[in-house]
């Protein structure tokens, strides 16, 4: 067998969120969150009607899903926990019963040797902390903290691998200007204030956890390749203000205590503000690992009507998902050696990677036959072996996603699963994708030599 580029102790596991997948939002004492308001506007969700009430039904069926993980040979398991379970007002009141639940997750994940990669933060704000004004409001850093704290003395040493935030670029973009995710807002004024309330809160989850916990922390970001239609100067121009509007402006201050200034005033004006020294340190803590969710690249063009980066992105001729995204496999292996180049070797997991085509919504005697995920999954992960070929220290990977789930706001009509859900039954099959995915880990990935 070709010799894999993946080292020993490469961790490959599978990624899900609690609101696309655990259904019961409510159960045992759980607050209500910005997702299930939004869900259950039709005004508001691209597919009226769907919402998080059932999902997967994983609160109710987690150790079957477990046994499953175990079945198909994940080694990790990357997961978040719903805020508004453990602190139904956001802050204060623990809500026992809740925490309870990822206890027991936790010790069944360890119990089938696979390992918790868990996140505190997918996109599942509290209402009540909405209703006190949500990302834009200074004291949410605090609220983080707290949260993060309570589930630090909860779980650390069980779980040994921790992410503050996921992709808060597509919580302030899609939140906060675009109006398409919750909480539903389309202000250019509020996007810089999120923004930067959330990397104050990662800051401060991360000051929190050094405090108390002994083990790995870090954040997740995703990354979206820009590459210039031409080789004119205005399609260069736009592709570095789409490239420091959604790939520069988190990981900078994280890493490097610093926005992109320039290229965020180029495209915010007035609404983006000078922000204080003493923000930008607490914003800046030494992390373990970045989490890197990677899906498609953007061939970008000048585009004056294009609010607020003025680029817009060129359709190129090549296989696209059922979401629109261009299937282009090197832009990930380019994407990792920039990240390199850029930051340093800083460890980095890839924690989201997938692809939704079309699956039938019943599963048929002989299963899911899903080529183009197949595909998908091999060639990428083939991207992600070439770059650990020139030298970046890629240690695990987590198949975006375990479960066919609620797309947010495009509702159950895009399946990204390796595992098919029938929503009717809550029947799981696993796809084809799912057993060439068992073996590219029995393997390590030399199969795909």
């Amino acid at each position: 067998m070709t010799r894999s580029p993946f080292p020993d102790n490469f961790l490959w596991g599978a990624a899900t969120a609690a609101y696309q997948i655990e259904g019961s939002p409510l159960a045992d004492g759980a607050g209500p969150s910005i997702w299930q308001r939004f869900c259950h506007d039709p005004r508001l969700m691209a597919a009226p009607g769907d919402t998080g009430d059932i999902a997967c039904d994983h609160y109710n069926r987690m150790e079957s899903d477990v046994a499953l993980m175990k079945q198909l040979g994940l080694q990790a398991y990357r997961f978040s926990t719903g805020w508004g379970r453990i602190l139904p007002e956001g802050v204060g009141r623990v809500n026992q019963k809740g925490l309870d639940f990822y206890d027991r997750l936790v010790d069944t994940l360890l119990a089938h040797d696979i390992e918790p990669l868990l996140t505190l933060h997918h996109w599942d704000l509290p209402a009540a902390l909405d209703d006190r004004g949500g990302w834009l409001n200074r004291d949410s850093a605090d609220w983080f903290a707290e949260y993060a704290d309570i589930l630090y003395r909860a779980l650390d040493g069980r779980v040994k691998k921790w992410v503050t935030l996921n992709e808060p670029w597509v919580i302030t973009d899609g939140g906060y200007l675009h109006g398409a995710l919750a909480p539903g807002h389309r202000n250019m004024f509020e996007a810089p204030i999120a923004t930067h309330n959330l990397m104050r809160a990662h800051g401060r989850a991360v000051q929190a956890y050094r405090a108390t916990g002994a083990h790995e922390i870090g954040l997740v970001v995703n990354i979206e390749p820009k590459y210039p239609a031409s080789d004119s100067i205005e399609d260069i121009a736009a592709t570095a203000r789409a490239h420091a509007y959604m790939n520069r402006q988190y990981l900078e201050p994280a890493l490097l205590g610093r926005y992109p200034d320039k290229e965020l005033k180029e495209i915010f004006g007035p609404a983006w503000p000078q922000w204080p020294a003493e923000d930008m340190a607490e914003i800046c803590q030494k992390l373990d690992f970045i989490g890197i969710n990677y899906y498609t690249r953007a061939v970008v063009r000048a585009d004056p009507a294009q609010w607020p980066q003025r680029a817009s992105p060129v359709p190129q001729n090549a296989t696209h998902t059922t979401t629109g995204w261009e299937v282009y496999p090197p832009a990930m292996t380019d994407m990792l050696v920039w990240f390199r180049d850029s930051f340093g070797n800083i460890p980095l997991y890839i924690t989201e990677n997938g692809a939704a085509f079309y699956d039938p919504p019943q599963a048929g005697p002989d299963g899911i036959d899903d080529p183009l995920r197949c595909d998908y999954l091999r060639s990428h992960i083939s991207a992600v072996g070439e770059a650990i070929r020139q030298g970046v220290d890629v240690r695990g990977y987590m198949a975006w996603s375990l479960l066919d789930n609620l797309e947010w706001s495009l509702g159950y009509s895009k399946r990204f699963g390796i595992v098919h859900v029938d929503y009717e039954s809550q029947q799981r099959t696993p796809k084809r994708s799912a057993h060439l995915y068992s073996e590219i880990i029995r393997t390590n990935g030399a199969n795909l030599a």
